[in-house]
């Protein structure tokens, strides 16, 4: 029987860009608006937080926005991010503080995933140790070592796991070296498999197409692991949720709703 309880989508920002960042080799010229999302797991045993959002200052502050986000790697700019969807006053709605997330769960680094880690920093940090290996190096411009800097307590993983009855990493690389899913049971209803970014948009998963950012461009590893959340989604019957749909969002219940 699973331990979950409730599960929250969070909308921590949200960002304008190329369609082509989403859908490999499709969408020039097209650009969508993309929700940062992350989701508040609540279980018996305590709570999970998948992906944290962005780092407020980074976008917001005008010197920080500059270094980040004006250049080359971002020539559609900044994410939009207030200061109601930072993590600590989305989790003040419900009566929590950021010291009430006992495990910060993240499905890879990059800073829309990772950026607020820096409001969350007494709880432990999951991570495929790839991923984390791959944002030091850095792969790619999506990984800013400042995210990584504060004094974690990293809990690196090497293999698909449960965190807990009812809740399971993924692996899925692809987008990323070590990007992971999750897979969560809930108490009614069918399980929710969280897609993360190996798969932005319905699209990706109806036509199986991988995201525009490939880690070192091997799409196929990334189309192998869309095929692999289908078949997860198959045989325990879950649905898929994309990472970065905003019409597959809009359709989902709204903060503080959850799901239970």
């Amino acid at each position: 029987m699973t331990q979950v309880q409730r599960f929250w989508p969070l909308l921590t920002g949200t960002h304008l860009y190329e369609k082509t960042l989403s859908t490999r080799g499709r969408g020039k010229d097209e650009i969508i608006e993309a929700p940062i999302l992350a989701y508040l797991i609540e279980t018996k045993n305590g709570r999970i937080l998948y992906d944290v959002g962005c780092d407020y200052r980074k976008i917001n502050q005008p010197d920080q926005r500059q270094h980040f986000y004006e250049n080359e790697e971002f020539p559609f700019g900044p994410p939009d991010m207030s200061e109601e969807q930072r993590m600590p006053n989305l989790l003040q709605r419900l009566d929590l503080q950021p010291q009430d997330i006992d495990v910060v769960f993240c499905g890879h680094l990059h800073f829309d995933h990772a950026g607020g880690l820096c409001e969350m920093g007494h709880a432990e940090v999951h991570v495929h140790e790839k991923e984390l290996q791959a944002a030091r190096e850095p792969a790619d411009g999506a990984y800013f070592q400042e995210d990584l800097n504060g004094n974690y307590r990293w809990q690196l993983q090497q293999a698909e796991y449960d965190l807990c009855q009812g809740v399971r990493a993924i692996e899925t690389p692809g987008h990323t070296a070590g990007h992971m899913s999750m897979w969560i049971e809930l108490p009614k209803g069918p399980p929710i498999l969280l897609a993360g970014d190996a798969a932005d948009l319905e699209e990706n998963l109806s036509e199986e197409i991988a995201p525009g950012l490939c880690w070192h461009d091997q799409d196929q590893m990334a189309i192998d692991s869309i095929r692999k959340l289908k078949q997860i989604a198959r045989r325990t019957g879950a649905v898929i949720w994309p990472n970065h749909d905003m019409q597959f969002f809009r359709a989902c219940k709204q903060f503080p709703e959850f799901y239970s």
